[in-house]
């Protein structure tokens, strides 16, 4: 990996738990990660529930758009965490690949949304010491 690595969160609509990883990692790196999402089936927006729980915690998602994976995205990652979608991401050598499971938060209330949102800034954590 190069000095400043690079993570790219994969989930199927990118407007739930890619989106709060990248939120996350973003705010607790402090510029010492390149952090990327994406969606194999990007939705519209952001989930309103995941935009308000974030909210909470100080972090705005309300100007993120979900993006479509590309396989350059893959490419120039470091590491890929996919979160319910490791099959249709490609993969390619060299690359660390890590699948996350963890409750798809369509659908969900605020409140349902908020343990979710807890145990990726606990994986986010654990990985951001990883990487440094």
């Amino acid at each position: 990996m190069s000095d400043k690595p690079e993570v790219l969160f994969v989930c199927v609509h990118n407007a739930g738990r890619s989106q709060m990883a990248a939120a996350l990692l973003d705010h607790h790196a402090q510029g010492r990660v390149v952090v990327r999402s994406a969606g194999s089936a990007p939705a519209d927006a952001v989930n309103p529930a995941v935009a308000q729980a974030m909210t909470e915690i100080g972090l705005d998602l309300s100007k993120e758009i979900p993006k479509l994976l590309t396989a350059e995205a893959v490419q120039v990652a470091d590491v890929v965490i996919t979160m319910g979608c490791g099959d249709a991401c490609p993969v390619f050598p060299g690359k660390r690949y890590l699948d996350w499971e963890l409750d798809d938060p369509a659908g969900k209330s605020v409140d349902e949304v908020r343990p979710i949102r807890d145990e990726i800034d606990r994986r986010v954590q654990a990985l951001l010491a990883d990487l440094a």
